[in-house]
């Protein structure tokens, strides 16, 4: 996933900066640019495929058992669920890749108030802890590679200063390269696959990896926040509305393609690895010390070493672009809330020369700095903590703002159907709502699993979330009846010709 510009909300995806397509004076991309295949072609970009699968599959295995695979594509079909509704959505609101766009329009300006906090506070604690996933593959990869033994800390504080850099200068990666890489990935991943089927893994096909009973368990509460994780930014379709063809159609088409294809990818990978090892023997090795390395190995066992230097090298560039995305988001998300007063005003200021919010942009990459150097002075570990502990609070919070638009949606078109069908607006919401709420529910009784801690710890960690979340919508309550004009310009995001929402 690249670091094009992303705007607040919209997760780890790529976008035109203004002005490289379209009219830089009136801030409107280019109408009718991208079709269906372009789009979908950002958003897988944007998952980081190879990340998702070589970092966090190994983990879900760890956590969750034998059932990953099916996790991943039940993910999936709750998520194609909820593109229904949100794609309808994003016809008549606009701000599209925002949430606190969506849920204030659809439940009220107080629940899109504490929707943003929600979602700055988890884009936040996500991008903070990819710089330990950097981190710690950086030290092992250097190490395979070189030999050379160099602490997590120094690969992550440089790439703090680095993506600090970007970010302040709004220096983007290019989309060719983007391209390119992300081919990659998906190509040394396919060809892993075949490799496994062509040999002895035709030996092991299993359906257990899918079966309810392996897939919804008693430990299925970690795996389920790097499953749902896996889709993050699925909603990030809506943002190419302006420039894309025929964009009613365009958008959900892409959407659905996108989150088919990525489900399917996800799910055929995990369930490659139960053919290459056995059910037994993936078992086995998820419980093991190195369980980690799992696709490495069996790159290196099933291609040879070229291919685990492969990936090596591709996974340190996949996680550093997801990185670059990540604080992209959030500082953008921190510039919107500074523009619409729920923060400093001096949030909103844009670089006069990179044209950049560049102060947002400072803001997080010295949270990122501080964040590296608590996990360091206390002994933490880059993956187990400084990854896992941010990543599952911030997931458990994107999920719960996932839910908060479904029904935002169904209100929405509650009284109105706009044209659209009652599947769409009403059916597939609730049930991608159920499905999340599925899923959070599993994810906020088995986070001890995640975190490795018990008690008042796990409690600590993600109670705070929706405690701001509470101040947020409490403050927009407040600012309704002290200041009406000002409430009525938070996350403004309206259907064109309508009256603002109340």
């Amino acid at each position: 996933m690249s670091g094009e510009t992303t705007v607040p909300g919209a997760g780890t995806q790529s976008t035109r900066a203004v002005g490289e397509t379209g009219d830089a004076t009136t801030g409107r991309l280019k109408g009718g640019s991208l079709g269906v295949t372009d789009i979908v072609f950002f958003v897988v970009a944007a998952a980081a495929p190879l990340a998702v699968m070589a970092g966090a599959a190994p983990l879900a295995f760890n956590l969750g058992g034998i059932g990953a695979p099916g996790a991943y594509v039940f993910s999936g079909v709750v998520y194609l669920l909820c593109a229904a509704g949100l794609t309808a959505f994003s016809q008549h609101v606009r701000s599209a890749g925002a949430f606190y766009a969506f849920i204030g329009k659809g439940l009220g300006r107080p629940a899109g108030a504490g929707s943003a906090i929600v979602a700055l506070v988890s884009y936040a604690l996500i991008c903070f802890g990819f710089f330990g996933f950097l981190g710690f593959y950086a030290e092992s990869s250097i190490k395979d590679l070189t030999g050379v033994d160099i602490h997590w800390s120094v690969f992550a504080l440089a790439g703090a200063a680095v993506v600090g850099v970007l970010g302040y200068r709004q220096i983007t990666v290019g989309a060719r390269l983007l391209g390119v890489l992300m081919g990659l990935e998906v190509l040394i991943l396919v060809v892993l696959a075949v490799a496994v089927l062509a040999t002895e893994g035709a030996k092991n096909v299993s359906a257990e990896p899918f079966a309810p009973a392996n897939v919804f368990n008693p430990r299925s509460g970690g795996m389920f926040v790097l499953a749902l994780g896996a889709f993050l930014g699925f909603e990030s379709t809506a943002i190419y509305s302006e420039e894309a063809k025929r964009p009613a159609r365009t958008v959900p088409r892409a959407t659905y393609l996108a989150v088919a294809f990525l489900a399917l990818f996800y799910g055929f990978i995990t369930w490659v690895a139960t053919a290459a090892l056995g059910v037994d023997g993936l078992e086995k090795y998820a419980r093991s010390a190195d369980f980690q390395n799992l696709y490495f190995m069996l790159a290196d066992s099933y291609l040879g070493p070229w291919a685990k230097v492969t990936m090596d090298v591709l996974m340190l560039t996949s996680i550093f672009a997801a990185t670059l995305a990540f604080h992209n988001a959030t500082s953008r998300y921190m510039f919107a809330l500074g523009r619409d007063g729920m923060l400093p005003r001096s949030f909103a200021r844009i670089h006069p020369r990179f044209a950049s919010p560049f102060l947002a942009s400072f803001v997080v990459s010295g949270g990122s700095v501080l964040l590296i150097l608590v996990t360091l002075v206390l002994g933490g570990d880059p993956y187990l903590q400084l990854l896992l502990w941010t990543n599952g609070v911030g997931i458990v919070g994107i999920v719960f703002l996932q839910a908060l638009c479904m029904l935002a949606v169904i209100r929405f078109f509650w009284r109105d159907r706009r044209g659209h069908s009652p599947f769409r607006v009403f059916v597939a919401p609730a049930l991608g709502g159920l499905g999340l709420a599925v899923g959070l529910w599993l994810m906020l009784t088995n986070f001890d699993l995640l975190t490795a801690m018990s008690g008042w710890i796990n409690l600590a960690l993600v109670g705070p979330l929706f405690v701001l979340g509470a101040v947020g919508a409490w403050w927009a309550l407040r600012l309704r009846r002290r200041q009406p004009e000002a409430y009525t310009r938070l996350g403004r995001s309206e259907e064109p010709g309508e009256a603002p929402s109340a």
